[in-house]
């Protein structure tokens, strides 16, 4: 009888033990989404404001530019549409939105410079503490996936773009600020997509519709 009641004891501490740890996973989840959806939010104000402050010539041709554009965030591996987004594991999208976060660690911190100084863009730092607040996020995220497995992600050991990007960036000033404003608004509606499926994912839903 004692030895029954020691085995309930272990398994009813055993499931607690298991409900707290989907909680805070929810948590962490709920919150990484949150995060990224502030930041594609003021990626998209941000463009806007500098669209507007624009001449008509100018905004015409820049228009015809961008879609032409490489973002060098395009040359890490991610889904290329919808239906690789829906067939791609929580693991792997979790991976590619680490990825696509750290790549702008250092750019974003000439985003506040790429629009007018009469924008109100917050602090120069802002962005880039809310990105390494959600790669940290996300870094745990994949931990959690992981289980203490260890990682075996080759991309990891790749070089970061955007090399090439502060090379250019004299050569045409309001060119290159339309592209990284736009590569950035572009790169983060991909994070916030990816988290969501991941989420989906991680509830086993296999109808995680966009």
């Amino acid at each position: 009888m004692a030895r029954a009641l020691v085995l309930l004891s272990v398994v009813l501490v055993s499931l607690l033990v298991n409900q707290g740890t989907a909680s805070e996973n929810q948590r962490l989840f709920n919150n990484a989404v949150i995060r990224v959806q502030h930041l594609h939010q003021l990626a998209a104000k941000m463009i806007n404001d500098f669209e507007d402050n624009l001449l008509p010539e100018e905004r015409r041709q820049l228009s015809k530019i961008f879609p032409l554009s490489f973002c060098n965030s395009d040359s890490i591996e991610a889904p290329t549409g919808k239906d690789e987004t829906q067939k791609s594991s929580m693991l792997k999208l979790l991976r590619i939105s680490f990825r696509l976060i750290e790549s702008w660690e250092f750019p974003s911190q000439t985003l506040s410079g790429a629009v007018s100084n009469s924008l109100t863009v917050g602090n120069p730092n802002q962005i880039t503490e809310k990105l390494a607040d959600l790669k940290v996020g996300i870094s745990v995220l994949i931990k959690g996936c992981l289980d203490g497995q260890p990682n075996m992600d080759d991309n990891d050991s790749l070089p970061l773009p955007f090399e090439d990007f502060y090379l250019t960036m004299g050569e045409n000033s309001l060119r290159e600020s339309f592209r990284l404003l736009a590569c950035f608004k572009k790169d983060m509606h991909k994070v916030e997509t990816y988290l969501r499926v991941a989420n989906c994912r991680r509830s086993l839903d296999s109808n995680c519709t966009l």
